[in-house]
């Protein structure tokens, strides 16, 4: 498996493979594919990742800029994350999202946050402590993994591509 950046040709496998994914999720708006390309248009998909086999794309991983309490801080947040149906559970988005990570440590970013399951994003390093809050989600499901710095406190904001 490779793991790349996106490129011009991907875009319309991200978003078949993107639908594919959450299509069946009960926890899904179905907006995730309309997100990735409204982050793309709007110049906020900072980190846009694949995972490729045998020349098809079976996964993805989309990381955009986030504010707390109004202050971007150098904070990002994690998704939409994708794996096609018939590959999941299989370590492909583990893969994305740590090689993800890693090319925002090295690109100084201070942390990622997301809104997702403690039991998936706690096997590879996410954690809440309530302190991060977002809408009127339950806390212990709003999570973030410090790259450098301290943990933040308070409201998260994601790109405005989330919120329509």
């Amino acid at each position: 498996m490779l793991i790349r950046d996106e490129n011009a040709a991907d875009v319309d496998a991200i978003r078949d493979l993107t639908r594919a994914a959450f299509e069946p999720m009960p926890f899904s708006s179905n907006t995730e594919a309309r997100i990735v390309d409204d982050l793309r248009a709007s110049g906020d998909l900072t980190i846009s990742l694949v995972a490729e086999e045998h020349g098809e794309v079976v996964g993805h991983v989309a990381f955009s800029p986030v504010a707390v309490d109004g202050v971007h801080g150098g904070w990002f947040g994690l998704g939409p994350i994708s794996v096609k149906p018939d590959r999941q559970r299989q370590g492909i988005g583990k893969a994305l999202i740590l090689r993800g990570l890693d090319l925002l440590r090295e690109r100084g970013a201070a942390g990622c946050a997301l809104v997702g399951s403690p039991e998936i994003y706690g096997r590879v390093g996410f954690e809440s402590d309530g302190r991060l809050r977002y809408a009127d989600i339950d806390p212990k499901f709003v999570q973030r993994i410090v790259l450098r710095g301290e943990a933040p406190s308070g409201i998260l904001k994601f790109a405005p591509a989330f919120e329509q």
